[in-house]
């Protein structure tokens, strides 16, 4: 069973995640995939991509099982992110369940979010001793604002679509039973706008909101990066797997 399906039917270029049960978690080969289907230009008669998921949730983050605590690990959700948010034409996430973690910034990254009324987005990262890298905060304060962030991020529990949608950080949210009606007219009411048009608004849009790139940050990453190795970090993650409380000692 391949992990990720993606096809080109018309105009839309869609991708699935297809590991259900485990939640939708992101092991590397799903994430090397991603990332492969974003670098891969739109063809001249795409208009837009979708990005859903099989099962009850969306994303659940990056398979603690098999995820790297080096910076090299952190790159690759970073370069997979990225891909997404700079493929030329809009991307909308269909989010039916949980997002969570790198599922959250995944959904995030889409320049479109519908979700269902049952579905919820979280950051987790300080319940298992870890914290954003500035890439990643930084898209949280772009959707959420500054409160918002603070809210996802230092609490970590799941918001309900709808808080989302209050923010601001999430374009639309559908009752269950309509969602996939209303995804199918989302989709189309942008099929139908020039693609010329579309691109260059995408491109004005990822420039308008480059400037924090320009902020100084090292310091940051170095403090993320020593986070990410830290005995917490660690024990949080061992914790999360056993289902157990973590003991954290600040270390």
């Amino acid at each position: 069973m391949k992990t990720i399906e993606w096809h080109v039917s018309g105009a839309v270029r869609e991708i699935v995640l297809n590991r259900p049960q485990q939640r939708n978690a992101l092991d590397p080969e799903m994430l090397a995939q991603l990332t492969a289907i974003f670098e891969e230009d739109p063809g001249p008669g795409e208009r837009v991509a979708l990005v859903r998921a099989e099962g009850t949730a969306f994303c659940s983050g990056i398979d603690l099982r098999n995820r790297d605590s080096s910076a090299t690990g952190a790159r690759h959700i970073e370069r997979m992110l990225h891909a997404i948010q700079t493929w030329p034409l809009p991307v909308v996430a269909v989010v039916q369940g949980p997002a969570l973690a790198g599922g959250a910034e995944l959904a995030l990254h889409c320049d479109v979010v519908i979700a269902s009324r049952a579905a919820s987005f979280g950051m987790p990262l300080a319940q298992i001793g870890l914290a954003p890298s500035w890439f990643l905060a930084k898209k949280v304060v772009e959707c959420a604002g500054i409160v918002g962030a603070r809210e996802l991020l230092f609490f970590g529990d799941p918001v309900p679509a709808e808080r989302l949608h209050a923010m601001g950080a999430i374009a639309h949210v559908a009752d269950p039973a309509e969602l996939e009606a209303d995804v199918a007219r989302i989709v189309a009411r942008l099929c139908q706008n020039a693609p010329l048009s579309l691109k260059a608004i995408k491109a004005v849009l990822n420039r308008e909101m480059a400037f924090r790139d320009e902020i100084a940050h090292a310091d940051l990453d170095v403090f993320v990066g020593e986070v990410r190795t830290s005995a917490d970090a660690h024990e949080g993650m061992a914790a999360r797997l056993a289902r157990r409380a973590p003991t954290f000692v600040g270390r």
